[in-house]
């Protein structure tokens, strides 16, 4: 897949486990999981605007596309 799921840096950069992060965006931590290993196939933009909100970034800073993948 041409999309790459960076989730884990933005993680990193705030300090923010990925159980704290279920937990403020309201999503389960296996499908958190699914998410940020880039096995998701399908994100909703709710789930995005929330993770986006919690880790005051940009969709765009967790997303993104690569044409040689």
């Amino acid at each position: 897949m041409a999309i790459i799921i960076n989730l884990d840096v933005m993680m990193a950069k705030r300090k923010m486990s990925l159980t704290e992060l279920a937990g403020e965006v309201g999503i389960t931590l296996a499908n958190l999981s699914i998410l940020k290993k880039g096995k998701a196939k399908a994100i909703r933009f709710s789930t995005l605007d929330a993770i986006c909100k919690t880790l005051n970034c940009q969709p765009g800073d967790i997303l993104e596309f690569d044409d040689d993948n």
